[in-house]
């Protein structure tokens, strides 16, 4: 089974949910594999973790260990490959992802900022997600702006035939942790949601320092995968 985790916008905390998701899974008992294709601002600088370094640590894979292409400058994925002279490859991205799937049952990718966020000039997560016929997990900000951001991003998936798994609505981080902190909205987005996708899972998830502590809270969650269809793992 192939899960995308993209997000509404850049800095809305995917790679944290993406994280917490994929250890309740393996605490669940599934075999799970999370994969970052590319991965730009890998450098010295970023103090801290590389995303896909997480992602590893969260499922306790030994390979891929980090981002499969990993690029320095931290400015999106095709233009720091133009700048630093590297060729992106999507079809050995999803040779590697599909041969991920041989001894997983899920495989989770997660792209590169919101949906149509360029991880090739040519090529989106949601082009990766449509050829891997995989669901998307889409995680979205809890503040104001996010109902306009969540039903596009919605929208287009609809639209291009991917299905939407559900939403993760992260709690906007405290002001002095966040660019954008939290505001009246907050606390309330999730039920606006409800009313305009009812039936579309949409989990609250509220603020924690690290993705380790959110997990309990992302193991509601994993009975979203649950389906006749899932009973093998994807070819």
């Amino acid at each position: 089974m192939f899960i995308v985790v993209t997000g509404t916008d850049t800095e809305v905390g995917k790679t944290f949910a993406a994280a917490a998701f994929a250890r309740a899974l393996v605490r669940s008992g599934k075999r799970v594999v999370a994969i970052k294709p590319v991965e730009s601002g890998c450098n010295d600088a970023r103090g801290g973790p590389e995303d896909g370094e997480v992602l590893a640590r969260a499922t306790g894979q030994s390979l891929p260990a980090r981002a499969l292409t990993r690029l320095e400058i931290p400015v999106a994925p095709p233009l720091a490959a133009q700048m630093e002279g590297v060729e992106l490859d999507p079809a050995s991205w999803i040779t590697v992802i599909r041969a991920a799937a041989q001894d997983a049952d899920v495989v989770l990718v997660e792209g590169a900022g919101g949906l149509l966020s360029p991880i090739c000039w040519d090529v989106t997560i949601l082009d990766i997600a449509r050829e891997l016929d995989a669901r998307a997990l889409l995680v979205a900000a809890d503040r104001l702006g996010t109902l306009n951001h969540t039903m596009l991003t919605l929208e287009v998936m609809r639209a291009r035939g991917v299905e939407a798994l559900g939403v993760i609505l992260n709690a906007a981080e405290r002001p002095e942790e966040a660019k954008t902190a939290s505001d009246a909205s907050t606390g309330t987005n999730a039920q606006s949601l409800r009313r305009l996708r009812p039936g579309l899972p949409i989990l609250e998830v509220p603020h924690y320092a690290r993705w380790e502590d959110a997990v309990p809270a992302l193991a509601a969650a994993a009975s979203w995968l649950a389906s006749p269809d899932d009973e093998a793992p994807a070819p």
